[in-house]
């Protein structure tokens, strides 16, 4: 069983990820034949999250909430309630603003663990050789795809274990979200160092704010196994602050990509010396990623 190790930027030390269902992963993406099969065949089809989306939204998954949270050590004090009606009602639940200060530059949009590359490029050293992030096909949008060409980027895996709403690294005036159709395989370091096109196969969605001094920063969301719904919870062609709630996932572990246009940003040393060195960062929601 393959271990994801990550740096924890609050105590600096290099911590290992409690990730549920990793067995299960390593099945799919660890060269088993059957695993693959099952993958095509099911795992990674819309019906089977929407499926299990909707037992996590029924009261039969309340029982799990308990256990979940013991085994993770989740401080529920650092949240707007504590007691919950279904596991998704769980997942997504809300914090309380004092749990996570929002601090100088551009912050990290969520908690999870975050990578950063100076030149959207420089991917290619850190996942499998031979990988490539292709920005057109995953915008879906060849002006696009030109205008972040030579850009910077940062991915924020959140883990099942994370609190599972996002916000906007940046202050700004946001556009209304476009939504691109895929697919739901798995965002675990397990599944993306094997195929990191993933990113450009699963169901997405982004926007862009517009900042004086960052210029037009794409945010865009991505869907994962058993991640049964992206909920945007901003409202469009209006002036956000950084640190502001720009929506929320159900049950699943999700990624963020936010992308920058060239020389727009400088990212803290340490993120992109342990990205260079092959590891995550584990940051919270808030924290400073760049300037």
């Amino acid at each position: 069983m393959q271990e994801i190790h990550y740096i924890n930027n609050s105590t600096g030390k290099e911590e290992i990820e409690k990730v549920p269902g990793n067995g299960f992963l390593n099945f799919l993406y660890g060269g088993n034949p059957f695993g693959r099969m099952s993958l095509w065949l099911m795992v990674k089809r819309k019906y089977f999250s929407v499926a299990f989306g909707k037992y996590m939204s029924s009261s039969l998954s309340k029982s799990k909430i308990k256990p979940f949270v013991e085994k993770h050590k989740i401080d529920l004090n650092e949240y707007q309630k504590q007691e919950f009606e279904h596991f998704n009602d769980f997942f997504y639940r809300k914090i309380k603003k004092s749990a996570r200060p929002i601090g100088e530059g551009i912050v990290s949009p969520a908690d999870g663990r975050v990578l950063v590359f100076p030149k959207i490029t420089d991917t290619q050293k850190f996942y499998v050789k031979g990988s490539e992030f292709n920005l057109k096909t995953f915008l879906q949008n060849e002006e696009l795809a030109k205008k972040y060409h030579n850009g910077s980027m940062m991915i924020v895996r959140l883990a099942p274990v994370d609190y599972h709403r996002f916000h906007f690294p940046v202050s700004g005036i946001v556009s209304e979200s476009v939504k691109i159709k895929g697919d739901y395989y798995s965002v675990s370091p397990i599944a993306l160092r094997q195929k990191v096109d993933i990113f450009l196969q699963n169901k997405r969605e982004y926007c862009s704010v517009q900042n004086d001094q960052y210029g037009d920063v794409l945010v865009c969301d991505i869907g994962a196994t058993l991640t049964a719904g992206i909920h945007q919870t901003y409202t469009p062609n209006s002036r956000v602050k950084k640190g502001d709630e720009k929506g929320y996932f159900s049950f699943g572990g999700s990624t963020l990509i936010v992308l920058f246009e060239a020389e727009k940003v400088d990212f803290s040393q340490n993120l992109i010396e342990f990205c260079e060195k092959g590891i995550e960062t584990l940051l919270k929601m808030g924290e400073q990623v760049g300037k």
